[in-house]
């Protein structure tokens, strides 16, 4: 356990890079781990999410090694190449990097056990393992299809067609994964658009991958079998997930100017600045490029008054990892805010709709949880704070309180701030640096 406490801050001054995206450096080391030679991956994040999928890729035969701070290389094995483990893979609390890792594993001709924390354990996989177990592959779970759980991969491995019944970015991408290893060509519809990094990642690698839209508005994304990667080398931009804490404690506290430079800002997954801008936010983005195939830029942000609005439950996929920092947000804006179809929170690293609620109620916030769907009533003033919230071993939820705990009137605490190594190892020395209040409670 690592209690910390938050007090109130002053303005926050000064640049930051915060650490490269997550979902990136999973597909990233993945994708390299497939490609003939070796890739040269820079920013790639140092949290122990993906730490995690590194060291599971060596048990897998890969060669991955850290060369510098955020600089790795990966000699890759090629399409079909990796090897049985001889150990479990032990993913900790990472979601992505365990289901991606089972698409991977699901059209090799071997046995792989996979385990995790005691989040991640609770966490569902039968949306995962119903598509590959189409393709070939068998699973043996724990009741409610989780973790712990075999995958016994299929040395001959069937394309398939498959339709998404939840907009699941990480679902179509262990389809992808496994689709790799397949010949013939695999396609995964999905009704609304999810971030789509293993698109980009593998076509920036050589695979062929086709995007369509079909006539009732969803995407078919196509992926052509057995291709042959190839290494590249590629820059990891800062993660937008992580860069929401820093932008939103400067949107709320008086006087603040902010710049976060090369966040990425892929369309599937900027929901949060669409919707900040919404309500009211200084945010622009500077110096706009591509990066591999993704969209960067350096976000400015200046101390804002906000204004409460409806979010629509179509954003979701595009901003579902921020929506605890947004609630914090909300609670200090002028007037009510609904944010619309949030089911999804319910199976993260908590059940985050549970979480945020529990946490804004206990820091004096009205707020209301209505079926699927979460209402907060903002005065346009700090709330009054003084809570010690329970992470639940959720890394957003806790980063979230911290930054809550910058502008209201009492200190906030969180029990536990181990988890937020998983994604943002950083987070406290950047936002001191930049001049929040955080400690050790």
């Amino acid at each position: 356990m690592k209690p910390l406490v938050s007090r109130t801050a002053g303005a926050l001054k000064g640049e930051a890079r915060v650490p490269g995206d997550k979902s990136i450096s999973h597909r990233a080391l993945m994708t390299g781990a497939l490609a003939i030679g070796e890739s040269r991956i820079e920013g790639l994040l140092e949290g122990d999410d993906v730490l995690r999928t590194a060291a599971a890729l060596r048990a897998l035969g890969a060669r991955v090694e850290r060369r510098a701070p955020g600089t790795w290389s990966v000699a890759g094995l090629g399409v079909g190449g990796l090897g049985e483990p001889d150990q479990v893979l032990d993913m900790g609390n990472s979601g992505t990097g365990a289901r991606l890792l089972m698409g991977l594993v699901a059209t090799h001709d071997f046995t792989a056990h996979f385990t995790g924390d005691a989040s991640l354990v609770k966490r569902p996989m039968a949306r995962v393992t119903t598509p590959l177990e189409r393709m070939g592959a068998n699973f043996l779970t724990r009741s409610g299809g989780r973790l712990p759980l075999a995958v016994v991969g299929t040395g001959e491995p069937v394309p398939i067609s498959y339709r998404l019944p939840v907009p699941s970015a990480q679902v179509k991408s262990a389809i992808l994964y496994a689709a790799l290893n397949t010949p013939g060509e695999t396609t995964v519809i999905e009704p609304e658009p999810t971030r789509d990094h293993t698109e980009l990642m593998l076509r920036h690698f050589g695979a062929e991958v086709r995007v369509e839209t079909q006539r009732d508005g969803a995407r078919a994304i196509t992926l052509v079998g057995q291709p042959e990667l190839n290494a590249r080398d590629l820059r990891v931009p800062a993660d937008i997930s992580s860069a929401a804490f820093p932008l939103v404690a400067a949107l709320l506290t008086p006087g603040s100017e902010v710049t976060l430079p090369e966040v990425g800002i892929n369309p599937l997954r900027a929901g949060l600045v669409e919707t900040l801008r919404e309500m009211g936010a200084d945010l622009r983005l500077a110096n706009e490029r591509n990066i591999a195939g993704e969209r960067v830029a350096d976000l400015v942000v200046r101390g804002s008054t906000l204004n409460g609005i409806e979010v629509p439950a179509r954003r979701a996929p595009s901003m579902i990892d921020e929506y605890p920092i947004l609630a914090v947000a909300a609670s200090c804006a002028r007037g009510a805010t609904r944010l619309r179809g949030l089911a999804e929170l319910r199976v993260k690293e908590s059940d985050r709709l549970s979480s945020i609620a529990r946490g804004l109620a206990a820091c004096g916030v009205k707020v209301a949880v209505e079926g699927d769907d979460l209402a907060i009533e903002g005065t346009g003033a700090p709330p009054k704070g003084g809570a010690r919230v329970e992470s639940e071993l959720d890394h957003r939820i806790a980063m979230s309180f911290l930054v809550l705990g910058m502008v209201s009137k009492e200190p906030v605490s969180v029990d536990d701030g181990e988890p937020i190594e998983t994604s943002f190892p950083v987070f406290v020395s950047l936002m001191n640096r930049l001049g929040a209040r955080i400690e050790a409670a």
